[in-house]
């Protein structure tokens, strides 16, 4: 068993995060807390961009039919057995990863631990409970499809990965969700569910000595096999810019293109650029224009979500079919000022403040700061502090700021999709 020790994600907590390893080598990572209540969850690198052609839809298929019963459970009592004393059992699947995690009083730690490991390598997939689901799912599928303002997103996907499973709808299509099989889940477990595959991540007040000694009794004896080949990274990407009638009342726009991935040198300088465009905020530069100054929408923000190899950024506004020209015509203005405006060390400043504040916000929830150690932990081996967060952002230049938007928002790649009232 082996540890590595990091400074905290939480400045108020004199506590650190330790990365330790089971007897099979699967990845724990362990935050004390002084909480009665516990959080446990199960991050595989297993989402949607690793199914093959014909599985669209299969990851976030098996995320709902694990529950559904296992070799020691019928599903009636695996989705009763955290219920039943107070705690929650939940899932998500996402184009890289599946997670399935946990929230109980730290007293029921056995009765989480044995139950995520069950459902993770002992489903059974009873034949009748997968035609119950492909119900749900398709039932699922048909809301997205029923708002244009949930649609859009998967459809801009699509445009900006086509051929790459990137591109894809975590969903699936209909046609996919209704060909799936018990044979077809069951591969896709064995195929991506093994110890290296894999992270644990815990926060509560438990001493960590009994937490490995029960993670490794539920989790240590399943043991590897040989390691995944990488995914096919997309190719160039010509843009486009597409108009389609799909709207009832609103016009539906997206404006946006690829962008750096996890592993990009300047991935947080690109982060602060987008949280000044149209981050949360309520002063973002879209929303005080778009929204305060002119009033055309209700809704605008922008967003950016870097995979390993590559990311991709967007800017959704929702507006009167009347404003739909001009609201583009401000959105690329506003990206255009990037560009040929470098922010003042004032403006800067500003900016680094409020990201640095966003990034406190989102380790104040003990289940996000474990969901956010999972998915570091398995994307980069390591878990940045919330220090060391601060300093790469106090280190980002207006320079870096303008380079970063010279490459990525160039007029030339911006893409766009508009949904049109019919």
């Amino acid at each position: 068993m082996e540890s590595n020790s990091s400074k905290s994600l939480i400045p108020s907590m004199n506590v650190e995060p330790t990365i330790y390893l089971l007897d099979n080598g699967m990845r724990v990572v362990y935050l004390h807390d002084p909480s009665i209540v516990a959080h446990l969850g199960v991050t595989v690198r297993a989402g949607s961009r690793f199914e093959a052609e014909n599985e669209e839809g299969l990851a976030h298929f098996l995320e709902h039919c694990i529950f559904k019963g296992t070799k020691n459970r019928r599903a009636f009592h695996v989705l009763s057995r955290l219920d039943s004393v107070g705690g929650e059992l939940n899932a998500y699947t996402t184009k890289e990863e599946i997670c399935v995690y946990s929230s109980f009083t730290k007293e029921h730690l056995k009765r989480a631990s044995d139950l995520l490991a069950d459902i993770l390598f002992n489903s059974t997939f009873p034949e009748k409970e997968i035609e119950k689901e492909k119900e749900v799912v398709l039932d699922e599928i048909n809301s997205y499809l029923d708002s244009p303002s949930d649609k859009i997103f998967d459809e801009f996907e699509s445009y900006l990965f086509p051929g790459n499973s990137l591109g894809n709808n975590i969903l699936g299509t209909v046609d996919s969700v209704q060909s799936f099989q018990k044979s077809d889940l069951e591969r896709y477990v064995k195929k991506f569910f093994y110890p290296d595959n894999m992270v644990i991540s815990f926060v509560g007040d438990l001493k960590p000595e009994l937490i490995l000694k029960q993670l490794n009794k539920d989790f240590g004896h399943y043991t590897q096999h040989e390691e995944l080949s990488e995914p096919v990274a997309p190719k160039p990407l010509v843009p486009f810019n597409i108009i389609e009638a799909e709207a009832n009342y609103q016009s539906h726009i997206m404006v946006g293109g690829r962008a750096p991935g996890y592993n990009h040198p300047n991935r947080r300088v690109f982060t602060l650029l987008i949280n000044i465009l149209g981050g949360p905020a309520l002063n973002s530069r879209l929303g005080l224009s778009i929204r305060e100054k002119y009033g055309y929408t209700y809704n605008i923000d922008a967003s950016y979500t870097p995979f390993e190899e590559v990311g991709y950024w967007n800017v959704y506004a929702g507006t009167d079919p009347k404003y739909q020209k001009k609201t583009v015509r401000l959105i690329k203005k506003e990206i255009q000022r990037f560009i040929d405006e470098p922010l003042s060390e004032n403006q800067l400043k500003k900016a680094k403040q409020q990201m640095k504040g966003h990034f406190a916000l989102g380790m104040d929830s003990n289940g996000g700061v474990m969901l956010n150690f999972g998915k570091s932990l398995l994307v980069f081996n390591q878990i940045d502090t919330l220090a060391e967060i601060y300093e790469a952002i106090d280190s980002i230049t207006p320079e870096e700021i303008q380079a970063i938007a010279k490459e990525f928002l160039n007029p030339d790649q911006i893409s766009s999709l508009i949904f049109s009232v019919k």
